[in-house]
């Protein structure tokens, strides 16, 4: 593996130092190596990877993902709208103050009929007496705040789910980095025996050089199953929302029992969502009716007058109204209206029934997928511990002359890939318990 550079450099001029008489070499060369240590651990430092256990990651992508606090967003905004929505059907009050100035002044008998500055200060108070409408639309705002709600709780399980994966994803990338360097380090004792033999004449170059390019091989497999670490890491970084790669600190354990648990839909966020989604799409297309209805809003309105009303008016008045709206015809209108929210609201009920149909054929082949790979994943453990006797039978036959290296190649390899497909049979064990969780509703608690 190629070293990692240090970020910055130092050069040495004795020469100079001494001519210039800054310092002798001696305190100079001490406080380079000091130097040199602060810098290194600085380094070292800055390259730790922050490790998590599986519970710790999940709560925390759960708390720290900005797409989860992008989501409650929408609560917010929700909850806003049914707040104005509410205000709609309350009363109000509302005060205004206007100033008139008029140029000439109109007289009768000497006296002013309006006055030339005045000033008219006039209160109102509306009450909305009946507004079917806007009672209408501030209950289908309420339903809008409970699918925003129910639409974070979706996302949660969502992000939650893509951090498990990840979490498992760096699992199965290190058990492969595992077999590959006890892959690379079987062959490169091999390669050290075969060079040994050739150099000391008995054996020859072909099996010395075969040996080498096995050792090359793993040696590529490793940088490759580095790589895929790292790749899970900064994954499971993004989604708990760190600065860097997060690394897993453990192996999760999926509770076994949870296999034997029955479906029960509403405890998945999809269809709990579709639900709730359904439930408001059913008060809307319900609510059209009252778009005939008329509405009634009665006002209260006083009046101050100043300095003077004038000479046939009274400074001081109020006036209280009754407005009457009745909708006679909109020319089809509330008609379309209610076609397409009775569109709106058919479309989500066969989108719920897909769902439902969906997350119990999930259940079912969750299920099968447990059973099954654990049986493969127990043949696949047992492939690897034969494959790796046989590595050590044929290579205690090469080195009694039993053999060529070839037969030890070949082993090795074949230890390399029934070794590989173990690790894929652990980890689709691991993944198969994690999907039927998600299936029955119960990832994340």
């Amino acid at each position: 593996m190629r070293k990692q550079a240090m970020p910055f450099s130092l050069r040495l001029n004795t020469e100079t130092l001494r001519h210039r008489g800054v310092m002798d070499t001696s305190r100079w060369l001490g406080a380079s190596v000091l130097c040199l240590v602060v810098f290194a651990g600085t380094y070292a430092s800055a390259q730790t990877i922050e490790r998590l256990t599986f519970q710790q990651a999940i709560d925390r992508a759960v708390a720290s993902n900005p797409t989860i606090a992008q989501a409650s967003t929408g609560i917010m905004r929700a909850q806003a709208i049914l707040q104005q929505l509410t205000a709609v059907t309350r009363p109000s009050i509302n005060a205004t103050f206007t100033t008139n100035t008029i140029e000439p002044v109109t007289r009768f008998s000497g006296a002013a009929i309006v006055p030339r500055t005045q000033t008219l200060t006039v209160g109102t108070l509306s009450v909305p007496v009946l507004t079917p409408v806007a009672w209408a639309v501030r209950g289908q705002a309420a339903d809008n705040v409970l699918v925003s709600q129910q639409t974070v709780s979706d996302v949660r399980k969502q992000v939650a789910v893509a951090a498990a994966q990840s979490y498992l994803a760096i699992i199965a990338s290190r058990r492969a980095l595992e077999l590959n360097e006890r892959a690379r380090d079987n062959a490169k004792a091999h390669f050290d025996y075969a060079n040994q033999r050739f150099q000391g004449g008995i054996g020859s170059r072909l099996n010395m050089l075969r040996a080498q390019q096995e050792m090359t091989s793993d040696e590529a497999r490793v940088e490759e199953a580095r790589l895929a670490i790292r790749r899970a890491q900064e994954a499971l970084g993004v989604l708990v929302a760190a600065d860097g790669p997060v690394d897993a600190a453990d192996e999760p354990v999926f509770d076994a029992a949870v296999e034997d648990l029955p479906l029960t839909l509403d405890q998945r966020t999809d269809v709990h969502l579709l639900s709730v989604r359904q439930s408001a799409a059913q008060r809307v297309a319900d609510d059209s009716w009252k778009y005939y209805l008329p509405s009634v809003t009665a006002d209260v309105a006083s009046q101050l007058v100043a300095p003077e009303a004038g000479l046939f008016a009274n400074p001081r008045s109020w006036r209280a109204s009754l407005f009457l709206n009745m909708p006679i015809f909109d020319s089809g209108f509330r008609g379309g209206l209610k076609t397409e929210r009775i569109a709106l609201l058919n479309s989500i009920k066969f989108e719920r029934a897909n769902v439902e149909r969906q997350a119990t054929s999930e259940v079912r082949t969750a299920r099968e997928a447990v059973e099954s790979t654990l049986r493969a994943a127990m043949v696949a453990r047992q492939a690897a511990d034969q494959a790796n006797e046989v590595v050590q039978i044929t290579d205690v036959a090469f080195r009694e002359g039993a053999t060529t290296n070839i037969e030890v190649l070949d082993a090795q390899r074949q230890a390399l890939d029934t070794g590989t497909q173990a690790v894929i049979a652990d980890d689709a064990v691991r993944r198969a318990r994690l999907e039927l969780l998600v299936a029955l509703g119960r990832f994340p608690q």
